[in-house]
């Protein structure tokens, strides 16, 4: 081979052989940040569902002392199994916002029963949901952080370009329902 045309090989292959590279390292940024997604979003659901496990013990205690609330609880299970069926940010989103206020009638239940808010049952369970409420905010939080990362990646150049070939699309982010975003009307009976 003559040194005229080994000069433009090497030169051509040097360019191809960086090209790949900054490609693999590239699509393995991009797998590293989805996966970070997707970590984020399973937390999110590994909370809403220790919160769902709560709700029936709770719903239980209050039966014991309110039974005839029978409309409330027929919601509360209702709005469980939304939760429950529900797949990806913007369903699992509004199945949410409707067990946020089931669940809110549920406590105010409370307020109409002195015995059962002093029920040391109920107010453990009670904790523990205000405790499981505040890991689902922590966990919307880490996933919609995780989801503008990777967002932001995919569509800065050159990560564009081989997020596009790859195949990696933009994650929903998890938002509240605009129903939620009400102030709710509190009203006390005379």
């Amino acid at each position: 081979m003559s040194k005229k045309l080994f000069g433009p090989l090497a030169i051509t292959g040097a360019i191809v052989f960086i090209v790949i590279a900054y490609g693999a390292c590239q699509y393995n940024s991009l797998v590293t940040t989805e996966e970070d997604v997707v970590g984020a979003w399973a937390d999110v659901e590994t909370q809403l569902q220790r919160r769902t496990d709560l709700i029936p013990n709770l719903v239980e205690t209050v039966k014991g002392f309110a039974a005839q609330e029978k409309e409330v609880f027929k919601d509360v299970a209702d709005a469980r199994s939304r939760l429950l069926g529900a797949k990806g940010p913007a369903e699992v989103g509004a199945a949410n916002a409707g067990m946020e206020s089931a669940l809110g009638r549920l406590l105010a239940i409370s307020e109409r029963y002195p015995d059962l808010k002093s029920n040391a049952n109920f107010m453990q369970l009670q904790d523990e949901l205000a405790g499981t409420e505040n890991r689902v905010a922590v966990s919307r939080k880490r996933y919609n952080d995780a989801s503008r990362s990777y967002n932001k990646t995919i569509r800065r150049f050159p990560a564009k370009i081989f997020a596009s070939v790859f195949g990696f699309d933009a994650h929903a982010y998890f938002e509240a329902e605009e129903a939620a975003k009400q102030v709710p009307k509190v009203e006390f009976g005379n």
